[in-house]
C-alpha cells in the first residue's frame, strides 16, 4: 500500500481514536458504492479508506504501521498486507466491500435497510378548491365528500380477527428483511430488502379480520366541513390535521391539504390585502368636481371627486379592502381617476371649448418629469 494511511483518512499522525472514527464515517459514506454506482474510482477509494481504518483503528496494527510503515506479516497474515482483513476476496461481505462488522459498529447498521415495523403516519390527501373573490374576502364554509382510508372499526386497525393474534412471518422468520447473496467484480455481497410478505413488520395475522381482510383499514366516504378564513388569497393552502388517511401500526392519521384557487373579480384587482379600481371621470367632473357612487365589496359608497382632479390621481378609501388573514385589520381600496377626453364633438361644442381655452388662457404646453403612479 503505497499511500500513507493517515493521508488516506485525512488525519494527522497524532489523531485520536474518535477523530479517526469520525473521518472514516465521513469518507465511507462519501465513497460508498451504493452512492456512486458504476464509479470505479469511488469503489477503489472506498476500499482504501476501509483498509486504512482497519489498521489505524487497531492499536497493535497502528503501532506496527507507525514503526515500520507497513502491515505485512502482522499476526501471520501473509505478504498481502490486508488479505486477512476481510478484503475483497472470497470471504463475502454485507452491504458492500467486505466490511460488514465495521459498518455494524460504526454506522449502527445505518447502511442496511431496517424493518419498517414502527408506527407510521398516514398519507396526506390533497384537495383542489376554487372559490369566488367574495368568498375569499369574507370567508366561507364548504362541505366536501372525501374518500379516505380509515382504521377498520371491527379490528381496531390490527387487521386480525377479534381474539386472534399474530405469528412470526415464515418468509423472513421475524426479521422483516429478506437477504439474497450476489456476486460482483469485488466479490460476494448480501442484498437486504424489506420482506414483501409482512411488509417489514416481522409478523403476520393468523386469522384476518373479515371486514378489512387483514389490511387494518378500509376506504370510506366522509363529508368534511372546511372553514375558509376571511382574507385567504389565491395559491394558499389550508391544512386540516388528522383528516387524511389512517396511519399504520398505531401511527397518526395524515393531513388534509386544501389548495385554494380564487376566481378573478370583474372590477377589482387585489394586491395583498388592498384592492385597486380604475374610475372613468369625465372632463367636466374632473374640472368641476362631483359626487360619485364607488363600488366596494360591501356595496356602493359615496365619494366626492375634488375640483381640478388630474388624470391618474389616486384616491384612498381606508378599510374598504380585504381583511388581513387571522387579524382584525383590513386593507384599503385605491381608486385611480381616468379622465375621459370627449371625441367627435360638433362645431358648437368645439367652439365652446375654444372659447373656454381662450378665457382660461390654456394651450401652453409644459414638459415635466413623470410621476410614479398606481
Amino acid at each position: 500500500m503505497a499511500k500513507d494511511l493517515y493521508e488516506t483518512l485525512g488525519v494527522g499522525k497524532d489523531a485520536g481514536a474518535d477523530e479517526i472514527k469520525s473521518a472514516y464515517r465521513k469518507l465511507a459514506k462519501q465513497y460508498h458504492p451504493d452512492m456512486n454506482k458504476g464509479d470505479d474510482a469511488a469503489a477503489q477509494k472506498f476500499k482504501e479508506v476501509n483498509e486504512a481504518y482497519q489498521v489505524l483503528s487497531d492499536d497493535q496494527k497502528r503501532k506496527q504501521y507507525d514503526m515500520f510503515g507497513s502491515t505485512d506479516n502482522m499476526g501471520g497474515q501473509g505478504g498481502g498486507g490486508f488479505s486477512g482483513f476481510g478484503g475483497f476476496g472470497d470471504q463475502g461481505f454485507e452491504g458492500f466491500g467486505g466490511f460488514g462488522d465495521i459498518f455494524e459498529n460504526i454506522f449502527g447498521g445505518g447502511m442496511r435497510s431496517r424493518p419498517a415495523n414502527g408506527p407510521q403516519k398516514g398519507q396526506d390527501i390533497r384537495v383542489n378548491m376554487k372559490i369566488t373573490f367574495e368568498e375569499a374576502a369574507f370567508g366561507v364554509k364548504k362541505d366536501i365528500a372525501l374518500n379516505r382510508n380509515e382504521k377498520c372499526e371491527e379490528c381496531g386497525g390490527t387487521g386480525a380477527k377479534k381474539g386472534a393474534g399474530r405469528k412470526t412471518c415464515p418468509t423472513c422468520n421475524g426479521s422483516g428483511q429478506v437477504r439474497t447473496q450476489q456476486q460482483s467484480m469485488f466479490g460476494s455481497f448480501v442484498n437486504v430488502q424489506t420482506c414483501e410478505t409482512c411488509g417489514g413488520e416481522g409478523t403476520i395475522v393468523e386469522e384476518p379480520c373479515e371486514k378489512c381482510k387483514g389490511s387494518g383499514s378500509s376506504m370510506q366516504q366522509r363529508n368534511i366541513s372546511i372553514n375558509i378564513p376571511a382574507g385567504i388569497d389565491d395559491g394558499q393552502i389550508i391544512t386540516m390535521r388528522g383528516e387524511g388517511n389512517a396511519g399504520k401500526r398505531g401511527g397518526p392519521n395524515g393531513d388534509l391539504r386544501i389548495y385554494i384557487t380564487v376566481k378573478p373579480h370583474k372590477l377589482f384587482e387585489r394586491m395583498g390585502n388592498d384592492l385597486y379600481l380604475d374610475l372613468g371621470v369625465s372632463i367636466v367632473q374632473a374640472t368641476l368636481g362631483d359626487e360619485v357612487q364607488v363600488p366596494t365589496l360591501e356595496g356602493k359608497v359615496k365619494y366626492k371627486i375634488p375640483e381640478g382632479t388630474q388624470p391618474g390621481t389616486v384616491f384612498r378609501l381606508k378599510g374598504k379592502g380585504v381583511k388581513v388573514l387571522n387579524s382584525n385589520r383590513t386593507g384599503d381600496l385605491y381608486i385611480r381617476a381616468n379622465v375621459e377626453v370627449p371625441k367627435r364633438l360638433n362645431d358648437k361644442q368645439k367652439k365652446a371649448l375654444k372659447d373656454f381655452a381662450a378665457q382660461a388662457k390654456l394651450g401652453k404646453n409644459e414638459f415635466k418629469k413623470p410621476k410614479s403612479t398606481f
